[in-house]
């Protein structure tokens, strides 16, 4: 049964880091990287063209197709609605696919600090530091941070993974840990 993993999480965590190498090490699985796809919209950079909004709903279309054909989609994107989060069970469940809602946390300092702290000089990460400058700043990720730990609150379903910086093998394998105790859990016993 094919499965779509969401990795949520406040930006800078690593949910890209994770899903890159859940794809890499399970051949056939869509790393469906919603920030990858900016760069496909003309005029993504300009904040007034709402390209996030436009990429939402084909992120979603994506991962139908990609279930549709029997295969895994692992999701990394910080959501911090529940019904976006909803939305992308649905397609889950319409492809009798098992949805698994994982959220990759670390202290809330240290969380912000890493996003603070990024290497990644790419076009999309010079953006993104530019659109949270102009929002807010550290006040910004910090209100990210807190909406994720309500929502978290909120979905019982959802497991809480440990991120901690510069130990992406750890977090790694606590997140194969964590689905395949998922999977057993729903899995009947004979």
């Amino acid at each position: 049964m094919p499965r779509l993993i969401h990795l949520n999480g406040p930006p800078g965590i690593g949910k890209s880091t994770l899903a890159a190498l859940y794809a890499d090490r399970h051949p056939g699985t869509l790393d469906l990287d919603i920030d990858r796809l900016h760069a496909l919209v003309g005029g993504w950079r300009d904040p007034e063209n709402r390209t996030h909004d436009v990429l939402r709903p084909v992120a979603l279309a994506m991962a139908s197709a990609h279930l549709g054909g029997g295969r895994d989609v692992i999701l990394p994107q910080y959501l911090g609605r529940v019904a976006e989060i909803e939305a992308f069970e649905l397609v889950a469940r319409q492809h009798g696919a098992d949805f698994h809602e994982v959220v990759l946390l670390d202290e809330k300092d240290a969380a912000l600090d890493r996003f603070e702290q990024r290497i990644d000089d790419s076009d999309w990460q010079r953006h993104n530091r530019r659109v949270v400058a102009a929002m807010g700043g550290r006040d910004v990720l910090a209100d990210l941070y807190d909406r994720l730990v309500e929502l978290v609150r909120r979905r019982p379903s959802a497991i809480v993974v440990p991120s901690g910086r510069d130990r992406v093998e750890a977090a790694y394998e606590a997140l194969i840990r964590a689905l395949d105790d998922a999977a057993s859990a729903t899995t009947p016993s004979a």
